[in-house]
């Protein structure tokens, strides 16, 4: 226990109940926004997706004559194109989208 004539209980919700000096104020909650960036890319960022889907499809046609490079690029443009139809089936299911 601390009982220091400079400090008071107090009581804060969802926490411990906390010791806390007479000039200072208990710690409230912060939400994520406010100390960094915890959101979506928005709408253009999965238009944007796109892109990276049609280069690594485009790189299929050069000069190489394996076809292991081509199961590659063919398997990363499928992982992205899966990412994008997984966001969008939970988008539509969400109860709350944007």
């Amino acid at each position: 226990m601390l009982d220091v004539s400079d400090t008071q209980r107090v009581n804060q919700p969802g926490r411990e109940e906390g010791v806390v000096r007479t000039d200072a104020h208990p710690v409230e909650h912060e939400r994520p926004e406010e100390w960094g960036w915890h959101g979506e890319m928005g709408k253009w960022g999965r238009r944007l997706t796109i892109i990276p889907i049609l280069f690594l499809l485009a790189m299929l046609f050069g000069n190489h004559e394996g076809k292991m490079e081509d199961i590659w690029l063919i398997g990363f443009a499928a992982l992205l194109v899966i990412l994008l139809v997984a966001d969008a089936r939970r988008r539509k299911n969400a109860w709350r989208s944007r």
